[in-house]
């Protein structure tokens, strides 16, 4: 299996960041996690999520990891981001000594992971006694991806669609479960669904062309598959007056805190 590569922070900002927020908005208001808590974001990408640690959750720090040196470039111009450390870093693996946080979140990763159950234990280690570790994930087996539609248009056309190597952990009884096996405790688990809307088709389109998981292929076909796939997707995605698409996408979170004693 190829792997999916993150290397555009600006075209990631583009095809993820929007809907990271979306996300992230919802997830935050379910967790409603203690303020001045020392902070671990695990996959933090271009930093979309790492802003809103900072904005919604005012914390005493915040530390994200990303094994792209291109999106932590990115993360670390951010100019909202200045307080925040950045480390190239592997989630199952993370450079650091227990306890050295008082929570940790993997936002829209886990599915990433070759061994999910590892970056499970790894955020249980760093996390202090009674701390938080909790993560949200799009549910990529119940079509919750927000570009499921595209991807199935793809692959009924024959055409390369990269996957993730674990999209098993996104389902909310494998995040339950993944929690509960790892030791942690007062596990809870959340459904939530998110809307973005796009202005029209085209600029639909000039989103997913930078999308790491079908840009590659997209940009390789034919003019006469281009236009047999948009058709697809027009039927498919039908527009509001005025040409607006509002698209939806579904998200599964968990939450559990590490055991004391």
């Amino acid at each position: 299996m190829t792997a999916i590569a993150f290397k555009d922070g600006a075209a990631y900002e583009r095809y993820m960041g929007k809907w990271s927020r979306l996300a992230g908005k919802a997830f935050l208001d379910w967790l409603a996690p203690a303020r001045g808590l020392r902070w671990l974001d695990v996959g933090c990408g271009n930093g979309a999520f790492t802003e809103m640690l900072l904005e919604e959750c005012a914390p005493k720090s915040v530390v994200g990891i990303d094994p792209s040196e291109q999106q932590l470039e990115y993360a670390r111009a951010r100019p909202e981001l200045k307080s925040a450390v950045f480390e190239k870093a592997d989630a199952m693996a993370l450079p650091f000594n227990s306890p050295a946080f008082d929570a940790a979140v993997m936002p829209l990763v886990i599915f990433f992971l070759p061994d999910p159950a590892k970056g499970v234990a790894e955020m249980a280690r760093v996390v202090a006694p009674g701390g938080l570790v909790t993560a949200y994930a799009w549910d990529m087996i119940g079509g919750g991806f927000p570009y499921a539609p595209l991807q199935k248009e793809m692959k009924d056309m024959g055409l390369k669609v990269l996957s993730a190597p674990s999209p098993d952990a996104s389902r909310l009884e494998s995040l339950q479960a993944l929690w509960t096996q790892a030791g942690l405790q007062a596990v809870a688990t959340r459904s939530f669904t998110v809307e973005r809307t796009f202005a029209d088709f085209e600029e639909y389109w000039s989103v997913v062309l930078g999308g790491p998981s079908v840009g590659p292929t997209l940009t390789a076909m034919s003019s006469q598959d281009i236009e047999r796939l948009q058709g697809k997707l027009r039927a498919r995605l039908p527009a509001e007056p005025g040409g607006k698409l509002r698209l939806s996408a579904r998200a599964n979170a968990v939450s559990g805190h590490v055991k004391v004693g």
